[in-house]
C-alpha cells in the first residue's frame, strides 16, 4: 500500500508521541504506515483560518505516552467510523429507490407477475387442479411448457372452447351474468383497475356506438383519474347506410365534452373492417406515456394487425394475441402485449355494468343483443293489422297516442301524448322485433306472448324465471323544432329510439295549429337495473346530415376541444 504524506493542516499535538518532529520544516517528509482516520463526533469541522486563529476550538486531545489510545482502540474506532459512513450511504440509496418507485408508470394492479404464468388468451392464472375453472391446462402440458420456459404460449381450456363459439360466462356479482358458471365477481375485476387513477398511463377507452350511453362509464374519472384518454368509438360500420361521419364525429365530441375528461382525440373505428385503426396507432405511438389500457380484445387484434405492417414487434405479438368472443367477461386478468418498440400494451378486463341489458338476460340469449349486420331503423306507426289487435284506421286517426310498443321482451314504450305525425324509429339488433298493441291490452298481451313472440327471454322455462319490466320512467319531451328529431331515448345495452315530432312521409293527415301540442309524453318500462337515457339525437342515415346543426364555438372552446378522426 502506497504511503501518503501528512497534510499541512494537521497540528503537531494531534500526532502520536513518537511522530513528533522538532523541526517543522521537515514535517512533509514524515510518513505513516497507516493513515489515521479522524472523526468529528458532534462539532462541525471549522475552516483552516479558524484553526489558525482559534486553537481553543480544536478537537479534544486523546492523550500521549501512557494515555495514548491503544492499537485495538484505534482499530475499533476506525471500524465504527466506516460503519457510520456505510449507514449514511445506505440511507441515500434507499431515498433514491423510493423516488424511483414513485416514478414507475405501471401500477401494481397491472404489473404482470413473473412468478405466476397466465393464459395469453384471457389473462387467468394457469392451474392444473380444477378443469372447469378458467386457466386450466392438463398437468402434462403444463410441466412440458414449464420445462422449456414456454408457459407464456399456453392457452387455457376455457379459451379453446370460446374460440369455437361456446358461450361460457365467468363473471358474477353486481354486473355479472346469470345462467352460467360464475368464477369471478364484477367487483373483483373492477378492483384490478382501482390503482390506475394513481399511475401515469395513456388510456385507450372504447365505446360501442350502438350502446353509446350504456358503454360510456358514468364515473369513468374514478378509474382514469387525470390520465390522458384516447376515445375509440367502435362498430361504426353497423350504422345505417348514408350516415354522415362529419356530423357523427362532431356529435360524439359534443357529448364527450360534457363529461369533462382529459380526452386527447376521438377516433371512429371498426375492428372488423379496420377503418380508423391506423389513426389510433399513430396517436398511441406519438403519445407513448405509459401503458395503453383497453378492454376490447377485438380492437387489440385489429390494432396488432395494423401495427404489424411496420413494426416487427407487433407482428411477433400477433401469434399469441388475446382471445376474442361474443361472451362478456372473456378477459379475466391484465394481459401484457409487447406491441411496439419502447412500450407495452395491456388488454384489461372490461368494467361490467349492472345497468345494461346483458346483466339481466340469460347467458344463452346474449348473442341476440350483439348486432351482426348494419342497423335498419324500424319506424312506427306502420299501417297494417297485427294479430287482429289493432287496425290501420286507429293509427291514421290518432297516431301512436294510446298505443304500446314492445321491443322484444326487454322494453315497453307507452305513448301517452303525441302528435298524429309523431314517428318513433328503433335502432338496435335486427333480430329484436317491435310489436304494437293498444295500451289497454298491453299487459295481457305481454303475459301471453313473453318467451314466445316477445323474445328474449327465449322459451317457456326462461320466461318463467324472467324478472319482468319492473322499472317505469316517464319521459317529457319539449318540441322546440318540429322539423328535426326532438331527442333519442337510449336503453342501456339495447339501442335507442329516435323521436320525430312530425314526420311528413307518414301520410297522416295534418292537424290544425290549435291541436299542435308543445310536449310529448312517453312511459318507458325496462327490467329493474337497466337505465334509460334521454340525449340529443344522433345524426344517422341519409337524413341525419340534413337536419344536424353544428354549434358555433369560441376561440377558447375550439382550442380545448379534442379533434376527431375517421
Amino acid at each position: 500500500m502506497a504511503t501518503k504524506p501528512l497534510s499541512m493542516s494537521l497540528f503537531p499535538f494531534s500526532l502520536p508521541h513518537k511522530l513528533r518532529n522538532p523541526n517543522p520544516n521537515l514535517l512533509q517528509t514524515i510518513h505513516l504506515k497507516r493513515p489515521i482516520l479522524i472523526v468529528c463526533k458532534s462539532t462541525p469541522q471549522l475552516p483552516a483560518e479558524a484553526h489558525q486563529t482559534s486553537p481553543i476550538a480544536q478537537p479534544e486531545v486523546q492523550g500521549t505516552g501512557a494515555a495514548a489510545p491503544t492499537r485495538g482502540e484505534l482499530f475499533l474506532e476506525r471500524h465504527q467510523s466506516v460503519a457510520a459512513s456505510a449507514l449514511v450511504l445506505n440511507t441515500d440509496k434507499n431515498t433514491k429507490k423510493k423516488k424511483k418507485k414513485k416514478k414507475e408508470s405501471i401500477s401494481d394492479s397491472l404489473r404482470i407477475s413473473t412468478g405466476v404464468a397466465s393464459c395469453y388468451g384471457c389473462g387467468a392464472p394457469l392451474q392444473t387442479l380444477e378443469k372447469d375453472l378458467p386457466g386450466y391446462v392438463d398437468s402434462e402440458t403444463y410441466e412440458l411448457k414449464k420445462k422449456h420456459r414456454q408457459l407464456r404460449t399456453v392457452l387455457c381450456g376455457r379459451c379453446r372452447l370460446l374460440s369455437h363459439g361456446h358461450m361460457i360466462t365467468a363473471v358474477g356479482g353486481n354486473g355479472g351474468y346469470s345462467g352460467g358458471k360464475q368464477f369471478v365477481s364484477a367487483e373483483e375485476l373492477r378492483e384490478k383497475l382501482s390503482n390506475l387513477r394513481d399511475e401515469k398511463a395513456l388510456i385507450v377507452k372504447l365505446v360501442d356506438i350502438v350502446d353509446f350511453n350504456g358503454s360510456f362509464l358514468a364515473r369513468v374519472r374514478d378509474l382514469t383519474g387525470a390520465n390522458p384518454i384516447i376515445l375509440v368509438v367502435t362498430k361504426v360500420d353497423l350504422l345505417p347506410k348514408g350516415t354522415d361521419f362529419d356530423c357523427l364525429g362532431d356529435w360524439v365530441v359534443e357529448v364527450t365534452m360534457k363529461k369533462k375528461l382529459n380526452v386527447l382525440s376521438v377516433h371512429l373505428t371498426s375492428s372488423k373492417s379496420l377503418v380508423g385503426i391506423a389513426g389510433v396507432v399513430t396517436e398511441i405511438q406519438k403519445e407513448k406515456k405509459g401503458s395503453a389500457n383497453v378492454g376490447k380484445s377485438a380492437f387489440i387484434n385489429a390494432l396488432l394487425k395494423m401495427m404489424s405492417q411496420k413494426d416487427p414487434v407487433a407482428a411477433a405479438a400477433r401469434k399469441y394475441k388475446p382471445i376474442q368472443s361474443a361472451v362478456p367477461g372473456t378477459t379475466l386478468g391484465p394481459i401484457q402485449i409487447d406491441a411496439f418498440l419502447g412500450g407495452k400494451l395491456f388488454d384489461t378486463p372490461g368494467v361490467h355494468l349492472h345497468h345494461r341489458q346483458a346483466a339481466v338476460v340469460h347467458s344463452e340469449d346474449l348473442p341476440v343483443l350483439a348486432p351482426k349486420s348494419r342497423l335498419r331503423g324500424q319506424s312506427f306507426p306502420k299501417f297494417q293489422a297485427i294479430s287482429g289487435i289493432m287496425t290501420a284506421g286507429d293509427i291514421r286517426l290518432n297516431g301512436l297516442t294510446g298505443f304500446s310498443l314492445f321491443w322484444g321482451g326487454l322494453a315497453r314504450i307507452d305513448v301517452l301524448k303525441a302528435l298524429p305525425q309523431t314517428c318513433l324509429t328503433f335502432y338496435g339488433p335486427n333480430s329484436l322485433k317491435v310489436h304494437v298493441v293498444p295500451t289497454d291490452q298491453a299487459e295481457e298481451f305481454y303475459q301471453k306472448e313473453i318467451g314466445v313472440l316477445l323474445t328474449p327471454p327465449t322459451g317457456k322455462q326462461r320466461a318463467d324465471q324472467w324478472i319482468g319490466l319492473q322499472t317505469e320512467r316517464q319521459v317529457h319531451i319539449k318540441l322546440d323544432d318540429k322539423e328535426r328529431p326532438a331527442c333519442d331515448v337510449a336503453i342501456s345495452g339495447l339501442g335507442w329510439i329516435t323521436v320525430e315530432p312530425v314526420n311528413q312521409s307518414l301520410g297522416i293527415a295534418g292537424s290544425n295549429d290549435e291541436e299542435i301540442t308543445e310536449e310529448l309524453i312517453l312511459s318507458v318500462r325496462v327490467p329493474k337495473p337497466v337505465e334509460v337515457f334521454v340525449r340529443s339525437p344522433m345524426p344517422v342515415g341519409k337524413t341525419g346530415g340534413e337536419w344536424y346543426q353544428y354549434r358555433e364555438l369560441t376561440e377558447k372552446e375550439a382550442e380545448l376541444r379534442p379533434k376527431w378522426y375517421f
